[in-house]
């Protein structure tokens, strides 16, 4: 089962800053578009930031936009989401997931729950607690 791999989650307080990583082993993540969701207590999981495959463009929920950054390190074979002056609100499990990009994708197309083209790969999720 292909895996993505999420870490850098923890505890932090109000204003304070975090950066998750994404990857994987097992395929290349720059063939992919890559998208950031989290899932807080009794809510449905949303997405939050999503990139597409050639770093060419990038989506934010309005949540967070201003405040977060996607990436990619290609090298590394990595992911990330810079997540600064972070907010109680914020709290929640943070997946990565990869989606195939198609004709007429677009990031924020990625970032929806139903966006599907025959596969997608997902983290097992990291948690984000922001409190004081």
């Amino acid at each position: 089962q292909v895996e993505l791999v999420e870490s850098g989650g923890g505890l932090v307080q109000p204003g304070g800053s975090l950066r998750l990583s994404c990857a994987t082993s097992e395929f290349t993540l720059a063939h992919y578009a890559i998208g950031w969701f989290r899932q807080a207590p009794g809510k449905e999981r949303e997405g939050v930031s999503c990139i597409s495959p050639s770093e060419g463009t990038s989506y934010y929920s309005d949540s967070v936009k201003g405040r977060f950054t996607i990436s990619r390190d290609n090298a590394k074979n990595t992911v990330y989401l810079q997540m600064n002056s972070l907010k109680p609100e914020d709290t929640g499990i943070y997946y990565c997931a990869a989606r195939p990009w198609r004709p007429g994708s677009t990031v924020e197309g990625v970032c929806q729950i139903g966006y599907y083209y025959g596969v997608d790969y997902w983290g097992k999720g990291i948690q984000v607690t922001v409190s004081s």
